[in-house]
């Protein structure tokens, strides 16, 4: 019987699990069995004993995702540490903010990470590590910790003289309630603060994905989401680790090429991943087939109808390798025309909704029991309520309560105070409504939210999704500016090349898109002008925009 202890959850998988593979380096094609990893982190173990880390203690991880990431992480936390995972694209500054803010005594990072860091600028840093190689490139003082390193090897032999096997896995003694991670991570409205989640937030989403099968042992993860971020953390990780599935770490830029190789490659059994993806491989696979003449033609016949959308489904479900038990989509709003075709073509999909301060899930249901346009039912240890006079009908703001939540912001009772009311409800800042049945249908951002002129309560997130599936329309900002909204759009210049579009043809398109958006919507979200957007938007790790820094350009 498998324990609910995070830490004892580690203990029970590697023992279990021995012999089968745990982490795989896609792009470098090398693989690290539980049992492999495990001797790792015994003398990762070893390490943070000889360097005095006590049980509490901060300890710092930024890289991108390999075996030895993961490995690190979780001999951190079965030694009773603490774990800071920091994004990999924070630049240097926010990464030495991160490092001195959390009180982390070590830093784990890769090469490429550390050229471009100060120590001098990490003042309570006692040492740093390569995690491409597990050497030390930093100790405070003296030469005590590189002597450390050099004897482990030493160590360990006389530690485990009959060799290192699954009896000899024993990980710390540590409550739930204690602290286990300390999550920066990179917010839509600005730089967030520590998230402070327990053993018991964790173990509350790693035990959801064992109970309802989510992941189970043998299957395969093809893991292209930044594992120091929630949700890549709790399921393409935490609990494929849990269960002893076969993690692949893309490290690459994922994108839909790369994609679709490695997912043909890999056959991933579940599929964990962000609107985007599918919506990149909607607009450059699915939408140009499906809008020709003689297609739309077809369509039109009842018969032919049927056929082609089984034969567009079997295709993308080729193209995600084809033996997934269902694709769980999150991170940020999805857009209704995708969601319809996946419906239509029979695409085992789900959307689910959570947030880094729940570690990361709050509501979810199976492919088959999903209802459209939601984002999933309220979970069991958790408790979800609207502020509105009319949860059903009216939208008001989510507020959650439950096993799952963050116990707070780290060194900031203020902003913890301000999230939690009296009765210990955490305000979200996600506006929505509940239905009867217990699921969530998000409508925007309490902070993107834009008052009309006549009080209206306008969602640029709704907009946003209808103007992003308008020919040449690669993504999209709308934003107010005196009463008026206007549309930035990134266009898809690969697709206006290929039609030898130029820049005022294209400024000719987007008009007609401004006249066919402001037809579907209601009189007070039309827009006043579409501006071209030269580069790509910037994104947090979860793809959604970062909205703060587009609010008040010039134009």
């Amino acid at each position: 019987m498998i324990k609910e202890n995070f830490i004892k959850l580690f203990e029970h998988s590697f023992k279990e699990h021995w012999d089968l593979p745990a982490y795989s380096n896609y792009y470098k094609k090398t693989t690290v069995t539980y049992g492999e990893a495990a001797r790792q982190i015994a003398k990762l173990h070893l390490l943070f004993k000889e360097s005095k880390i006590k049980q509490g203690d901060k300890v710092a991880l930024v890289g991108r995702n390999t075996p030895n990431w993961t490995i690190t992480y979780i001999a951190v936390v079965t030694y009773g540490a603490v774990i800071v995972p920091i994004l990999q694209d924070f630049n240097p500054n926010d990464i030495h903010h991160i490092v001195n803010h959390s009180d982390s005594l070590l830093l784990f990072c890769s090469d490429k990470h550390w050229d471009s860091l100060d120590c001098d600028k990490m003042d309570g840093l006692l040492a740093a590590f390569s995690i491409d190689d597990f050497r030390c490139v930093f100790q405070r003082d003296g030469e005590g910790m590189q002597k450390i390193v050099q004897s482990l090897d030493s160590k360990f032999e006389k530690a485990y003289p009959k060799g290192f096997g699954p009896e000899d896995v024993k990980y710390a003694n540590r409550d739930n309630t204690e602290l286990a991670v300390l999550s920066y991570t990179s917010g839509t409205t600005g730089f967030s603060k520590g998230v402070m989640l327990t053993g018991n937030a964790l173990a509350g989403n790693i035990t959801f994905g064992i109970k309802t099968k989510l992941l189970e042992k043998g299957d395969r993860v093809l893991t292209f989401l930044p594992l120091a971020h929630a949700y890549g953390m709790a399921f393409d990780f935490l609990t494929a680790t849990c269960v002893g599935a076969h993690t692949h770490l893309l490290n690459m830029i994922p994108s839909p090429k790369v994609l679709v190789k490695a997912f043909e490659e890999v056959r991933p059994t579940v599929i964990f991943t962000v609107p985007l993806i599918l919506e990149k491989i909607y607009k450059k696979q699915l939408q140009p087939n499906l809008s020709t003449m003689t297609m739309r033609m077809a369509l039109s016949i009842p018969v032919l109808d049927t056929r082609i959308y089984n034969s567009v489904g079997n295709k993308l479900t080729t193209a995600f390798g084809g033996v997934f038990k269902e694709v769980i989509i999150g991170g940020a709003p999805m857009s209704r025309e995708v969601e319809d075709l996946l419906r239509k073509i029979g695409f085992r999909f789900t959307i689910g909704y959570g947030m880094t301060e729940c570690a990361p899930l709050i509501a979810y249901a199976p492919h088959d029991k999903f209802k459209p346009y939601s984002a999933g039912k309220v979970l069991e240890n958790m408790e979800v309520k609207i502020d509105s006079p009319d949860p059903a009908n009216v939208v008001g703001e989510i507020l959650v309560r439950g096993e799952n939540v963050m116990s707070g912001y780290y060194k900031n009772p203020e902003a913890t105070q301000k999230v939690f009311d009296a009765d210990g409800w955490m305000h979200t800042g996600d506006l929505g409504t509940l239905d009867s049945d217990g699921f969530i249908y998000i409508k925007g951002r309490n902070k993107s939210m834009i008052l009309g002129p006549n009080g209206q309560n306008i969602y640029p997130e709704e907009i946003e999704n209808k103007l992003n599936n308008l020919p040449f329309v690669m993504e999209s900002l709308v934003i107010e500016r005196d009463g008026k909204l206007y549309g930035l759009v990134y266009p898809d210049y690969t697709a206006a090349d290929e039609s030898h579009l130029n820049d005022e043809d294209l400024n000719v398109v987007m008009e007609q898109n401004r006249q066919t958006l402001n037809s579907k919507v209601g009189s007070y979200e039309g827009l006043t002008k579409i501006i071209l957007f030269p580069t790509e938007f910037e994104k947090t790790p979860k793809r959604s925009i970062k909205r703060y820094l587009y609010t008040n350009l010039p134009f």
